[in-house]
């Protein structure tokens, strides 16, 4: 079959949606799918295009599965800019459209497989798909508007409205949509059902990550659940035990419980490695606290090391959040054999995760006092911590592994294949 993908990101580019469409198309091109991919030139690190890839606003290469076509993303470099944000996904969502009516010698395809977000590519995957003849799949990562109102980064009636709108009428326009869980799949059917549209299959695939990749053997530190690492001796030395947030920084994670906590628990090294809109006000906390540590994101190769220097990794989302996100890092985390502690709602799908595994605990999401007592009390016995992580791995390899994801998309792609 002969498929064209449109995503925000790709490898290299170190986005973490970009991770998981890069695993999904290698999923297909393993199964005998010609893919073309059209995404953004790299540019997710430091929001502005990376080195030895500026110059030109459009690139083609050719692949043993297909091709990859990279346009502009028109980045900008204040993340708290929402309008110019807006504006950015518009051009590249503009001039990704283009691209894909152009990719694979312009004949006819047999699906468009698009991601969101941002939701601007979920309406022009469905028109190219069109023009095409082909199927349209629409791959949702987060549920937009949704995530973005309930966080006050979008405040206006009008623009919420036209969101909304335009969310509903993809959904109903699509083939098929996939979602990460059974909460955001519940959310989708019940757009469906205000447009009258039943017929759209909506499919829960969760993100899967590559457990080999991630595990680094490295010895325990003594003392700790966590791995003696060159990463710690570069960013945060001595023996104090560790406890990381690894992701974005964003509005919709509860960082400043990060800050608290290292506040609360001096014995206690925390560890924020990540970019993004809160990453300012982070670095700020952590100018004054000897036990708060930033630090950019580190290279891909890198990512298993980093992962194994915890003792305990983070993953928080603000109230009310955990039936439109599903955060991919959980995957990540527990691949990597280490404990989780969610700040997260209860009854959704990483809550469910971590009851059913015994991978970590969960709190109240934006409780800082049971955050920290969770904190202390899970770095109290580093063996369950190890222990935690071991049964946290088991479920991915079992439950979430390339080859399973990627025949899941196989079936939505060509449902009569």
């Amino acid at each position: 079959m002969k498929i064209v993908v449109l995503c925000p990101h790709f490898a290299p580019d170190t986005a973490p949606t970009g991770s998981v469409m890069t695993g999904i198309v290698d999923e297909l091109a393993a199964r005998g799918h010609e893919i073309h991919v059209v995404t953004s030139l790299p540019w997710y690190r430091d929001h502005a295009i990376a080195p030895g890839w500026s110059g030109r606003w459009w690139r083609t290469e050719s692949t043993n599965w297909g091709s990859i076509t990279r346009v502009h993303p028109f980045p900008g470099d204040d993340r708290r800019r929402l309008l110019r944000r807006a504006l950015g996904f518009v051009g590249f969502t503009a001039l990704a459209g283009v691209a894909a009516l152009r990719v694979g010698s312009r004949r006819r395809v047999d699906a468009v497989l698009a991601m969101s977000p941002p939701l601007t590519l979920g309406p022009v995957g469905v028109w190219v798909a069109r023009l095409r003849s082909a199927r349209a799949v629409f791959n949702i990562q987060d549920v937009f508007p949704d995530a973005a109102v309930r966080t006050g980064a979008i405040t206006s009636s009008r623009v919420i409205a036209l969101a909304e709108w335009l969310e509903r009428r993809t959904y109903a326009a699509a083939d098929a949509v996939t979602v990460l869980s059974e909460d955001l799949a519940t959310n989708v059917r019940t757009k469906l059902a205000r447009v009258r549209r039943a017929d759209t299959d909506v499919v829960v695939i969760p993100n899967f990550v590559d457990a080999e990749r991630v595990r680094v053997d490295i010895a325990r530190a003594p003392g700790r659940a966590g791995a003696a690492t060159a990463y710690l001796d570069e960013f945060a030395p001595g023996d104090a035990p560790v406890v990381m947030y690894a992701g974005n920084c964003g509005f919709s994670q509860s960082l400043d419980m990060m800050v608290t906590a290292a506040e609360r628990l001096p014995e206690v090294r925390f560890i924020i490695n990540g970019n993004g809109a809160a990453r300012p006000d982070l670095d700020r906390a952590a100018s004054r606290l000897e036990n708060l540590t930033t630090v950019d994101y580190q290279p891909m190769e890198r990512l298993g090391e980093v992962l194994a220097s915890a003792d305990v990794h983070v993953v928080p989302l603000r109230r009310g959040l955990g039936d439109v996100s599903v955060p991919s890092k959980t995957y990540t985390v527990l691949a990597a054999g280490r404990a989780v502690l969610a700040a997260i709602d209860d009854n959704t799908e990483v809550a469910r995760i971590i009851a059913s595994t015994d991978a970590g605990r969960r709190v109240p999401p934006d409780d800082v006092d049971a955050f920290c007592a969770a904190i202390a009390e899970m770095l109290a016995d580093p063996d369950a911590l190890v222990a935690m992580g071991e049964r946290g791995r088991a479920w991915v390899i079992e439950n979430a592994s390339p080859a399973a994801v990627g025949r899941a998309y196989d079936e939505v792609i060509a449902p009569d294949r």
